[in-house]
């Protein structure tokens, strides 16, 4: 090639719709905004994990499996399936796994959808879909949340054509931390078109208190639902990466069939199965979060009145217009949150330590 010719313009190599889509934005390091305030520590409450660090038998598991790192992980994941179908009462047949849950969902939504298919989900919501949708070749159908910042699910039943094949229902809501309720999700499912897979993602199952919010998996009757899960949030297992699902035996068969080879770690695999082990304990952490949930809402809630309530590990506070620079004066005080620009700020729930660091940076930015 002449020298000429390396400096011509590059011929576009990938899809131009891709320049609109966002990128996924992953939590600020703590340890650089350290250096930048220079503070002894920042406080990163911008990704929903839990503050405890592992359970209790994980970070063994982890080592012992990483003494076979050369050798490759079971592929069907069976043992860990197995495990999930006894504890949660399901046949392992309807169980498949992946690397995290948001990669199920994108496998749900390449085994449905062909390039002009509808994915339809509420907006706000959990700020992968667009993405999911879009590297599928999927259209996004977005439905406003509605005004106490859930989804508006008479909306969405509206907003289904001949064309949807598949509606992401998060619930809990990532961001807004919303839950619905049985009623109404028993009258959407009643609405929705046989053919059409509702994907009940609940990320944030373990830190629901409301008796009214449904369990996902009492709907895997109806052969159109299919519910996602994860080990990132309450299990603490956020940097190992494994979700699951549960759906009927031929949809489980079709995503263990497109999920990416050997995705599941033997590391993740183990240490998997230690945290199911440790029931007990991730409740009472998760006993320690809601009780954390609760008395930061009230806290909030006298300088933003409508903080909904939440069913998960975090808070949400609509401030719109005003989220990024909320999420600027938090980080100048040493705490790093989730801000939306132009809807609203995330805040996970950290220790107490932690949580009181927020509020007294939340006081100065809102007072």
């Amino acid at each position: 090639m002449t020298d000429s010719g390396r400096h011509q313009p590059a011929l576009r190599l990938t899809r131009a719709d891709l320049d609109a889509l966002p990128n996924y934005v992953p939590g600020r390091s703590p340890a650089d905004l350290a250096r930048e305030l220079g503070l002894p520590e920042a406080i990163k409450l911008a990704s929903n994990e839990v503050p405890y660090g592992p359970l209790p038998g994980v970070v063994e598991a982890v080592t012992e499996a990483a003494i076979s790192a050369h050798r490759y992980p079971d592929m069907g994941v069976v043992a860990l399936r197995d495990a999930l179908a006894q504890r949660y009462g399901v046949d392992a047949d309807r169980v498949a796994t992946g690397c995290g849950s948001v990669a199920l969902a994108e496998h749900l939504v390449r085994a449905t959808c062909l390039p002009g298919d509808e994915v339809l989900y509420s907006w706000r919501s959990f700020e992968a879909y667009p993405i999911i949708a879009a590297t599928s070749g999927a259209t996004s159908v977005r439905v406003p949340n509605d005004a106490g910042h859930g989804h508006d699910l008479a909306a969405m039943a509206a907003a289904v054509t001949d064309r949807t094949r598949v509606i992401l229902v998060c619930n809990p809501n990532n961001p807004t931390g919303t839950a619905l309720r049985r009623a109404e999700l028993d009258r959407f499912l009643d609405a929705v078109p046989d053919d059409v897979l509702v994907v009940i993602d609940e990320a944030y199952r373990e830190f629901v208190t409301d008796p009214e919010v449904p369990d996902g998996l009492d709907y895997l009757d109806r052969p159109n639902v299919a519910v996602l899960r994860t080990l990132s949030k309450a299990w603490g297992l956020a940097g190992l990466r494994i979700g699951w699902l549960v759906a009927q035996p031929a949809v489980a068969a079709a995503i263990r069939k497109v999920v990416t080879p050997f995705s599941a770690s033997a590391a993740a695999q183990a240490g998997a199965l230690a945290a199911l082990a440790q029931a007990t304990e991730m409740e009472r952490r998760c006993a320690l979060v809601v009780a954390e949930r609760d008395r930061v809402t009230e806290a909030l809630r006298k300088f933003v009145p409508d903080v909904p309530t939440s069913e998960a590990n975090f808070v949400w506070l609509p401030l719109g217009d005003r989220a990024v620079a909320f999420g600027k004066a938090c980080e100048a005080r040493g705490v790093i949150v989730r801000p939306f620009a132009g809807d609203g700020v995330r805040v996970t729930i950290g220790t107490p330590a932690e949580n009181d660091a927020f509020l007294a940076a939340a006081e100065a930015a809102l007072a």
